[in-house]
């Protein structure tokens, strides 16, 4: 099982670049990015942090957040990209939970057929552009620095 410090894998099928965060800075921008987004308001998982192929991830980050992180973390913000709220599993109140806590800060939430509960994300959508919004970890450039690029010329 990997560390808290391994990169998480990109999914199979996709062609991504590698993440330039570790996991533990991984967790921290997903944290700082949700407690900014504005109560009434709510976002999905592929659009957070601008690295759609770490959806999966992102809700791992929001699994294993502590319930006592401080500041708060509004979890229940983040929904699937339809506006779905994810299901925990069977015998899990998690879902519930979510939807009691959108519907307290006066969010919409209808109940499918299906019996999935789903926010309009038209009305409630919070997307902003990628690149806009302060992930609060620094990332390394992609490619390297131009020191990387000297020393790898006076090794050739």
């Amino acid at each position: 099982m990997p560390d808290s410090t391994s990169r998480p894998a990109a999914p199979r099928g996709l062609r991504t670049t590698v993440m330039p965060l570790d996991g533990d800075q991984f967790h921290a921008a997903v944290y700082n990015v949700v407690r900014q987004i504005p109560p009434q308001r709510v976002t999905s998982y592929a659009k957070l942090i601008g690295m759609p192929a770490y959806s999966r991830h992102v809700g791992q980050a929001l699994k294993f957040l502590s319930p006592n992180a401080n500041p708060p973390v509004p979890w229940h913000r983040v929904l699937s990209s339809s506006g779905i709220v994810s299901s925990r599993g069977p015998g899990t109140d998690g879902a519930s939970r979510q939807r009691d806590a959108l519907v307290a800060e006066g969010v919409d939430v209808t109940t499918t057929r299906a019996g999935d509960f789903k926010i309009d994300l038209r009305q409630y959508g919070w997307f902003p552009a990628v690149g806009s919004v302060d992930i609060g970890v620094e990332v390394e450039e992609e490619g390297g620095s131009e020191d990387d690029d000297a020393a790898q010329e006076a090794e050739d």
